[in-house]
């Protein structure tokens, strides 16, 4: 038996000296495996991530009962007040002209553009109250292609295809809106929130007919699609409580 301090004391510190070495060794090799899981994984599901898109469209509504001016080229045009232009429609007419001889002759005009135009500070009715945003989700389904035109409406979402739903916002109340914008919760991988961009000014009953689209949808029965107007309550409104409007949808996977 070995009764010398000094040499227990050296061995001890060996073996400590030893487990260190071999603690920092398998350290630096945890640390190079993780380094190459990252650049081979990580990669991937970073693309994953980016790779899912939103798609939206919409149509704007004037205010039904806007009244109507005569163009001067003979067209109707819709407008109403506190606006500027928002859209054009192009027809084409043909006339009958008798010539001298009494023979006919039918000719076609060159096409006509029909402009719906918002008149500023004209017309008899006074903005008064407050407007009042209200969303009604009109239909849930699916885009068969990458464009929003091609919307079929389906309470299941076919393998492959992007989820979509197809909303309309109408300012019910009394006054202009001013800018605006919405958001929408959908059930993709990452649990996304699209927050749309600021919306164009509605007067009273006009409105906004949306069909939004996503991809990376996560699978299942009963995924919800949550649409919620003016979230951070910048627009002063008559109520609040026709903001928001949800639906679900069953998306089919593997």
């Amino acid at each position: 038996m070995n009764l010398n301090p000094d040499t227990n004391t050296s061995n001890r510190q060996a073996a400590i000296h030893g487990l260190a070495i071999t603690g920092f060794v398998a350290l630096i090799a945890l640390g190079m495996w993780f380094a190459v899981y990252t650049a081979q994984y990580v990669p991937v599901a970073v693309s994953r991530l980016t790779a899912a898109a939103v798609t939206l469209s919409q149509v704007f509504t004037l205010a039904p009962d806007a009244p109507e001016i005569e163009n001067p080229n003979g067209t109707t045009a819709t407008s109403t007040t506190n606006g500027t232009n928002t859209a054009t429609t192009t027809t084409a007419t043909s006339t009958t002209n008798t010539k001298p001889d009494g023979s006919t002759v039918k000719t076609t005009a060159g096409t006509q553009t029909s402009t719906t135009t918002r008149i500023s500070g004209t017309g008899t009715s006074t903005l008064t109250g407050l407007p009042d945003l209200a969303i009604t989700i009109d239909a849930v389904g699916y885009l068969a292609t990458t464009s929003a035109e091609s919307f079929v409406a389906s309470s299941t979402v076919p393998k492959g295809s992007r989820p979509a739903v197809q909303f309309t916002i109408k300012n019910v109340g009394t006054n202009a809106t001013g800018s605006w914008n919405f958001t929408a919760k959908i059930p993709t991988s990452t649990n996304f929130l699209f927050i749309a961009p600021a919306q164009q000014n509605l007067n009273p009953n006009e409105s906004i007919a949306y069909t939004l689209g996503f991809d990376q949808a996560t699978t299942g029965a009963n995924k919800e699609i949550v649409i919620s107007i003016d979230p951070s309550g910048l627009v002063s409104e008559s109520s609040t409580e026709n903001n928001t409007a949800s639906t679900t949808v069953t998306v089919l996977g593997t």
